[in-house]
């Protein structure tokens, strides 16, 4: 199993700042690169659209489970209330709403905080201890003052031929190629 043979391979490229980054993932998307990641160490407004990502599903996901948290914590009250143990007092209803309003509330942002929590995770594939790009050398200065592209390619002579003109006709410079 030593010496195995990746199928593919990383090109990482690093670029003067982040608006050359922000070209550079505009004309990545433009000439088909799908498997493609923009590194810098603080967020580069636009770059989603730059990069062609769509929005996230996670904020559907948590209004969803924290909807039937809410249902859920509204139909336990009245069946406990009203159906289980029903006691009535001075005429009162046997399911009077505004006294459950605060555990209804609490089972909602608590509902939807862990689904936001687990749904995160799970979309970027989370926890990864490690990549094959932190191998990279260049990689270290992505968290400092380096503004990387890194292009996912075929582990064939004529891809990364082709990918490193790309990344270099882009004005990337110190191309480094990291196996999968």
């Amino acid at each position: 199993m030593a010496n195995q043979k990746s199928d593919f391979v990383y090109l990482v490229s690093e670029f003067n700042g982040p608006s050359e980054l922000l070209r550079a993932a505009e004309k990545l998307r433009d000439a088909g690169y799908r498997d493609f990641d923009c590194h810098s160490p603080y967020p580069i407004h636009g770059m989603d659209q730059a990069m062609g990502l769509k929005r996230s599903p996670l904020g559907y996901i948590v209004f969803l489970v924290g909807f039937c948290g809410v249902t859920g914590m509204i139909a336990l009250t009245w069946w406990v209330s009203a159906v289980a143990y029903p006691v009535i007092i001075s005429g009162k209803p046997l399911f009077s709403y505004p006294a459950y309003v605060p555990p209804i509330f609490a089972i909602g942002v608590l509902s939807g905080g862990i689904t936001a929590l687990l749904g995160m995770l799970a979309l970027n594939k989370l926890p990864r201890p490690h990549h094959p790009l932190f191998d990279a050398g260049l990689f270290s200065k992505a968290t400092d003052d380096g503004f990387l592209a890194s292009v996912r390619v075929e582990n064939r002579p004529e891809s990364i031929d082709a990918a490193r003109a790309f990344l270099e006709s882009l004005e990337g410079k110190n191309t480094e190629i990291v196996n999968d």
